[in-house]
């Protein structure tokens, strides 16, 4: 009965509870309150579009979007994004690894009375997935990408996985 139960729970862990899809993924963890843009559109060019990394700094350390300003998520503080950015109409896109922590730091900048706030669907995986270009701390183009953690790591299938 013993080894019964914990082939089940294995089983359970490995193929019950997996994602198929990164929109499931997301739907998961999200609640949706946020309006999505994709990597494609993002990448469309844009004037007064700012760009915020809500990851931690070594993650960003490694790579980001050019421009991009870190936030952070631990240490997230919605004040100083207030002095940063004083005008609360300006079209903000918030990325992370994947669009979990950003629609949490999205959520507060909402909350704050910033209007035109955007989560990037798939984050940084999704944008380096569609050949999109990362830049490291130097400012200089690279392939790689903070992976976050193993287990997440399997949305990113493009560039060079970091994991410190």
């Amino acid at each position: 009965m013993r080894n019964l139960f914990i082939l089940s729970f294995l089983l359970f862990s490995c193929f019950g509870n997996s994602q198929e899809t990164l929109q499931e993924l997301l739907k998961t963890h999200n609640k949706e309150r946020i309006p999505y843009i994709s990597v494609q559109e993002l990448a469309m060019p844009k004037t007064d579009v700012i760009l915020l990394d809500a990851r931690e700094a070594r993650e960003h350390d490694v790579s980001h979007l050019e421009n991009a300003i870190h936030v952070g998520y631990n240490n997230f503080d919605i004040d100083v994004v207030a002095q940063t950015i004083p005008d609360t109409s300006k079209t903000i896109v918030i990325y992370c690894s994947v669009g979990i922590r950003s629609e949490d730091i999205a959520e507060q900048l909402k909350n704050k009375g910033y209007t035109n706030v955007y989560n990037l669907f798939g984050g940084i995986f999704e944008w380096k997935n569609n050949n999109f270009p990362v830049y490291n701390s130097e400012g200089n183009e690279t392939d790689h990408v903070h992976a976050y953690s193993k287990d997440w790591s399997k949305w990113l299938l493009k560039g060079i996985k970091t994991y410190e």
